[in-house]
C-alpha cells in the first residue's frame, strides 16, 4: 500500500510516514447508555467508499490530523487539522 498523503505543514508525503489512528468517530455524551458506549469503542462501520479518519505523521510534523480518505482506492482527498473541523 503506497499512497500520498498532503500534511497541512509539510505537503504531499508518503504514508509510510503516517500512522493511521482509525476512523474519526463522534464521542457519545458523558451520559450516553451503556449500548451507545459499546458501539462507540467497538463497533466499526468498515464501508467501502469516503470515510474521515485520524493519520498521525510520526516522522514528520508529529501532528495528528482528519483525512477523508476513499478507503476503495486508498487515496486522501482532503487532510486537515482537527482544528479546522470540516462537516
Amino acid at each position: 500500500m503506497s499512497f500520498l498523503v498532503r500534511c497541512p505543514f509539510c505537503g504531499d508525503r508518503s504514508v509510510y510516514e503516517f500512522r493511521f489512528g482509525g476512523e474519526a468517530l463522534r464521542r457519545p455524551a458523558p451520559d450516553a447508555g451503556e449500548a451507545e458506549w459499546i458501539a462507540y469503542r467497538y463497533h466499526r462501520k468498515n464501508a467501502a467508499g469516503e470515510q474521515v479518519e485520524w493519520w498521525f505523521h510520526r516522522s514528520g510534523c508529529r501532528q495528528w490530523l482528519k483525512a477523508r480518505r476513499d478507503t476503495r482506492t486508498n487515496q486522501v482527498i482532503e487532510c486537515w487539522l482537527p482544528s479546522q473541523e470540516r462537516p
